[in-house]
């Protein structure tokens, strides 16, 4: 595949930058754990400016009906998507799927036993902050979400650290995952999981066009190149919040080394004790060119 859109043309997008032909590709909802409804994010993007944003929630595309409908209401397109949680190398690896058809049975059925992972390693994260000392139970995380969790939406880390800001066992959201949550801390825990492989396979079934998440944050880019090498992945996230210059640079070696779609996003979450995390929403951005690559992508194998 020819990579069409280039270094000189994708960096510096920030929302200062945005056009009427940009894209952010990565945004969470409270369908998993995000702090707004779908359609909140799709408003938010509208205002920015963007033409297109894609909803890529964790393990569930509960959230991209509403969204679709918010995109048709505010004139902008809607990319439906998730982020699938797999593990390689001894690390949590997220491959984005983009063009799904969120309406596919297997599919959803495959992520709802990827949610069940997720229930099962939260238990865990608990018992270890209990282990710990810290008194917390997945009904006070539940609560303190303020509203009831509909049967494909999920709990996931960032709900806990919630909890553990609101009972003083942490000071903000970094705090709690430098001290509990984030990998290597006390109370962190990864369960087995499927391989970045099988979600590309996966995320190809059901339609549509995987894509390697925010390599930068791995650490390994030893690793990131065997995966690459092993998965049927199509893209490459090349732009994230969390990714320095130096990184975008490297990655968008590696897309065009390995004939990749380069794409990118904010990661956007919501603002948690008044922190945005990752970015807000159309900080990162590509042209709207990445997104009509992903699309005849996602339909030439859908016609294989």
């Amino acid at each position: 595949m020819e990579n069409e859109t280039r270094l000189d043309e994708l960096k510096g997008d920030r929302p200062e930058n945005i056009d009427a032909s940009r894209c952010d590709l990565h945004t969470h909802t409270q369908a998993s754990d995000g702090m707004q409804p779908p359609e909140e994010n799709v408003r938010l993007a509208k205002e920015k400016g963007l033409i297109a944003v894609a909803i890529t929630d964790h393990d569930t595309v509960a959230g991209v009906k509403e969204a679709l409908k918010a995109g048709e209401k505010y004139g902008i397109t809607v990319v439906p998507g998730v982020e699938i949680s797999t593990r390689a190398g001894g690390k949590d690896i997220h491959v984005l799927g983009y063009y799904i058809d969120p309406a596919n049975e297997l599919f959803l059925s495959r992520l709802e036993g990827l949610r069940e992972t997720r229930a099962l390693r939260n238990e865990a994260i608990l018992s270890k902050l209990r282990g710990l000392g810290i008194e917390i139970t997945l009904e006070a995380v539940v609560a303190g979400i303020g509203r009831e969790l509909k049967p494909d939406e999920s709990i996931g880390r960032p709900h806990i650290a919630d909890e553990l800001v609101r009972i003083g066992a942490a000071t903000d959201m970094r705090d709690a995952f430098n001290k509990y949550l984030a990998e290597g801390a006390a109370a962190y825990v990864s369960p087995p999981r499927i391989t970045p492989e099988d979600a590309c396979d996966w995320i190809i079934e059901a339609g549509g066009s995987p894509v390697l998440a925010h390599p930068g944050l791995y650490g390994d880019d030893q690793l990131v190149r065997g995966i690459m090498e092993r998965g049927a992945f199509k893209g490459i996230e090349v732009y994230h919040s969390d990714h320095e210059p130096a990184d975008s640079e490297r990655y968008l070696t590696m897309a065009e080394e390995f004939s990749l779609i380069i794409t990118g996003g904010s990661d956007f979450h919501g603002a948690r004790q008044g922190v945005v995390f990752h970015g807000d929403i159309g900080s990162v951005t590509v042209s709207v060119e990445a997104l009509e690559q992903l699309k005849k992508v996602a339909g030439m194998l859908r016609q294989n």
